[in-house]
């Protein structure tokens, strides 16, 4: 594997004293975001729990995807379904909420079409609010939204970087990113991000290839005027892909233990991904104290399968399984998104006060057609000491039958204020009108839910203690349909609720060391738990759900972000809740309740001046959930305990341009699962891996 260097965090310069070679990056961000109010405001100034994967954090743990980064961030889990769908969660809940510069992007069900595994080379941050982020996103999660920031072109001269990379399962990757003015003055500039990689994988008979090319121009018009446009493409091609995980048990109900990198897969399968983003933005000063940016995305996201199902169990003396499914698919979705945002001051009462309105407009289509493999499928397929399921590829139709075809139609309208009630007290009111609704039909049935004028109020207020700790306060209300059905095919009303937060957020050492402390409240009807085992419509397994009502989700966190020394990096973290339907039975109980997270970087002087070294632990409690035993039909857990994944780290500055990384995952090759229980399957984590890289910047 070969790390994401972003050329903002490789400012490598000598020391004039001693000619020490040192690497500048920090991982918190003195910058305004939107992510949470539209008001441009910090991550101090924002009253709700706000995290920064900076880009120095990224390049320092050496992270590649999106699913990297979420399993990182604080406070956030992930599951992972097979080898392209993972699915995210904070507080206990999903995470459905995602944003692209701030603009709200929909994904195909966990990330199906490859968004999840989307490339972090183009993006220069990742911002994370948790908690509900209604006002901007359009519907009110209770969990997170994740904002992913692109790279912009904001260097005059030319800068950038090349780097190459070696890593475990014959895994190598090739990056670069460059930067500059197009015209002498340095009014267009322009800035290319590009990155090929290759490898298998620790599952036997996987391998994967992708490419990824992202280019942007910005261009100041005028002195009041900007004008962005650009374009960014992946292409994913994993073969090998499973589809599902690895059955959970033998015919006579004992468990399969089956090694890490036994697969479900044969060697004809794969699950060919493409994800596209064009977009523009034109941001118009209005004045010193106005401004006003117009943005349009267009969002193409495509998948091309041909894959296997095993499901059931396993015949213990044979090792063979009868449940099979082959399945090939074509499916897109297109999402194209209109959005405007006002954003100034007023005066009133002898004070400045920020303002913010805005309005967004977001049409998706998505269908997917399936080519049918002749019946009858193939039974008593061996599974068991298999390298590849030796399952012949079917001879596929050649007429597609269009078994899932949706629109989603998304409007709001939102504004904020903040008040500058006093020196040290600010109040934040604001609130957003929602429409959203999903026509169509999909494998279950009709496809028809939504609402229309829907308010979403959200409240704020911070006091500043002392220059350095600010108490803060926030509410809002949680409203979100949810395509999930019952075992009657119903579907589940939207989730309804509100979400309360207080915390301190705190500063040190001229805010190089940020901390915050968060306690929160999410009370929510209509959440679905799943009920029972899945069954069966039109030949593809469903898992139905129920709806439980009064759900109470409490908890806190804590994080530290900075530098408490010069040249000590660290982000530690610490989350915890409860969550409990109004009959007291634990909900969401797939999602570990306590999360550890530390990450420090240390540079080196003296004679090792020029050396990083770092490393860091997660750690991750017990999960369950319940289910039962199919042959014998008796109670089952599937449950993962607490467990703890550790990483090292080393950097070496050769000169002021060329550096040597290492990074190593799960060190001690811990053997845990990173999905269980999902339709009686389970899915290994990653086994210990390495990487070795060389970076050359310019």
């Amino acid at each position: 594997m070969l790390v994401a260097v972003p050329a903002a965090a490789q400012e490598a310069e000598a020391s004039a004293p001693d000619e020490e070679i040192v690497v500048v990056g920090s991982y918190t961000l003195p910058d305004a975001i939107d992510t949470a109010t539209g008001l441009g405001l910090t991550v101090r100034e924002t009253p709700q729990s706000v995290s920064i994967m900076t880009a120095q954090r990224i390049l320092d743990q050496n992270l590649i995807t999106v699913k990297d980064v979420i399993t990182n961030a604080v406070g956030v889990s992930a599951n992972e379904f097979d080898d392209v769908r993972n699915t995210f969660f904070a507080r206990g809940f999903e995470i459905r909420n995602t944003q692209v510069d701030g603009v709200p992007a929909a994904w195909t069900l966990a990330g199906g079409n490859g968004e999840t595994s989307i490339d972090v080379s183009i993006y220069e941050r990742v911002e994370i609010v948790r908690g509900a982020t209604g006002l901007l996103s359009g519907a009110g999660d209770p969990s997170a939204s994740v904002n992913l920031v692109r790279k912009h072109a904001d260097a005059t001269e030319l800068t950038g970087y090349v780097s190459v990379g070696i890593g475990s399962w014959d895994t190598w990757r090739v990056s670069a990113d460059v930067g500059g003015a197009l015209t002498a003055d340095g009014r267009v500039r322009a800035r290319v991000v590009g990155r090929y990689e290759e490898g298998e994988s620790y599952i036997d008979i996987q391998n994967k290839k992708k490419w990824v090319l992202y280019g942007v121009v910005d261009a100041d018009v005028t002195d009041t005027t900007l004008v962005r446009a650009g374009m960014s493409h992946q292409d994913t091609k994993p073969r090998g892909a499973t589809w599902g995980a690895l059955p959970t048990f033998y015919s006579d109900g004992t468990l399969t233990d089956l090694p890490r990198s036994q697969t479900t897969a044969a060697d004809w399968t794969y699950w060919n991904s493409s994800n596209q983003n064009i977009f523009a933005t034109v941001r118009q000063e209005l004045g010193d104290r106005w401004n006003l940016t117009v943005n349009y995305n267009r969002l193409k996201n495509t998948g091309d399968t041909q894959l296997l199902y095993l499901y059931g169990t396993v015949d213990k003396e044979t090792g063979t399984m009868d449940g099979t499914n082959p399945y090939k698919s074509a499916g897109v979705s297109y999402q194209n998104s209109f959005d405007a945002q006002l954003k100034g001051a007023v005066s009133l009462f002898g004070r400045e006060h920020e303002v913010v309105v805005g309005a967004l407009h977001s049409i998706l289509k998505r269908h997917t057609d399936n080519y049918e493999a002749p019946l009858p499928w193939l039974t008593d397929i061996p599974v068991i000491g298999q390298e590849g399921i030796p399952y012949p590829e079917p001879i596929w139709g050649t007429e597609p039958k269009r078994n899932e075809q949706e629109k989603i139609k998304q409007t709001g309208y939102y504004g904020a204020v903040r008040l500058n009630v006093a020196d040290p007290f600010k109040v934040i009111l604001g609130g957003r009108l929602a429409s959203w609704r999903q026509t169509g039909f999909a494998w279950s049935g009709p496809s028809d839910y939504g609402d229309d004028d829907v308010f979403i109020p959200y409240v704020g207020a911070l006091y500043d203690i002392t220059p350095n700790h600010r108490l803060y306060a926030s509410y809002t209300k949680i409203f979100q349909p949810q395509n999930l059905f019952d075992r009657d095919l119903n579907l589940l009303d939207p989730l309804d609720g509100v979400a309360y937060e207080v915390g301190l957020k705190s500063s040190f050492f001229g805010d190089a060391l940020q901390t915050s402390v968060a306690l929160f409240r999410i009370e929510q009807d209509n959440v679905g738990q799943i009920d029972g085992e899945p069954i069966v419509v039109n030949g593809q397994q469903i898992q139905p759900y129920r709806s439980a009502q009064g759900v109470v989700s409490q908890g806190f966190e804590l994080e530290a972000t900075g530098q408490p020394l010069p040249g000590w990096n660290v982000n530690a973290s610490y989350s915890q809740f409860k969550a409990e339907d109004a009959d007291d039975v634990p909900a969401n109980t797939d999602q570990p309740r306590k999360l550890l997270k530390i990450f420090t970087t240390y540079d080196l002087q003296g004679p090792l001046a020029g050396l990083t070294i770092g490393g860091g632990v997660n750690y991750r409690s017990k999960a369950y959930s319940e289910g039962t035993i199919p042959t014998l039909n008796t109670p089952f857990r599937f449950q993962q305990d607490g467990y703890t994944l550790v990483s090292l780290m080393a950097r070496y500055a050769v000169t002021e341009q060329l550096q040597l990384q290492a990074n190593i995952d799960n060190l001690f090759d811990k053997t845990f699962y990173s999905n269980m229980g999902s339709f009686s399957q389970y899915r290994y984590g990653a086994p210990r891996n390495a990487t070795v890289t060389a970076s050359y910047r310019f």
